[in-house]
């Protein structure tokens, strides 16, 4: 599979992942970004180490930032804690109803049995808060299109937070979702931080490339 290269230089690498790629997997049977990565840099004879700083879910697709060495890694991550790193995603869904713009906070846990979040009490011992904003940026038949900015990084928090307010992403079956046949229809579609290196602000975008998102304004 061919990368597709956003920028890079020496300290970091943005990519745009496809949907069903995972950024890291065990099984050894399978080619994940970190194995693509590092086989990129070594046909380039650079040092083929990697460092991964944020994950997407392998169903979705957008863009990712990883780190070359690791003080780029340490500089990504710290902004990660510190909230300083900006991400953004569209997902689509289909309640007409759903309001226009709003802002989701909520208490998640993973189950680990199942590779799946819930959302539960902020008084449970095991809960993780949970916070974004959206916008609805785009509306045909009865699907809305967010635009959504998230504040934390919990385990498949966008999809929980939808799919328990009776709006789960197009696709997403395993919360719920209409079957399409389809890559499920949520792309990370910004990310912004500050360089590594120069400390200068950074920003790239992509479009999704899901069959789901065609119909629009986004493409």
């Amino acid at each position: 599979m061919e990368l597709n290269v956003l920028y890079e230089d020496s300290d970091i690498i943005v990519l745009h992942k496809p949907a069903g790629v995972p950024i890291q997997t065990k099984d050894i049977a399978q080619k994940d970004m970190v194995d693509l990565v590092s086989e990129y840099r070594r046909n380039k004879n650079e040092k083929p180490e990697i460092f991964v700083v944020h994950r997407l879910d392998q169903p979705v697709e957008g863009a990712v930032v990883m780190a070359k060495t690791k003080e780029a890694a340490a500089s990504l991550s710290k902004q990660i804690t510190e909230h300083d790193f900006k991400k953004k995603y569209y997902a689509i869904i289909s309640r007409e109803a759903f309001p226009d713009e709003g802002v989701l906070e909520d208490y998640l846990v993973k189950d680990m049995r199942t590779n799946m979040s819930k959302v539960v009490k902020s008084t449970d011992p095991r809960a993780k808060r949970a916070v974004l904003s959206y916008t609805v940026v785009d509306q045909w038949d009865d699907r809305k299109l967010l635009d959504i900015e998230l504040f934390t990084g919990r385990h498949h928090q966008i999809r929980i937070q939808l799919a328990s307010r009776t709006a789960p992403i197009l696709g997403d079956v395993k919360y719920g979702g209409i079957a399409t046949g389809r890559a499920l229809a949520l792309c990370s579609h910004y990310l912004g931080f500050k360089h590594p290196s120069s400390g200068e602000w950074s920003e790239f975008y992509v479009k999704p490339e899901g069959e789901d998102f065609i119909d629009s304004k986004v493409i």
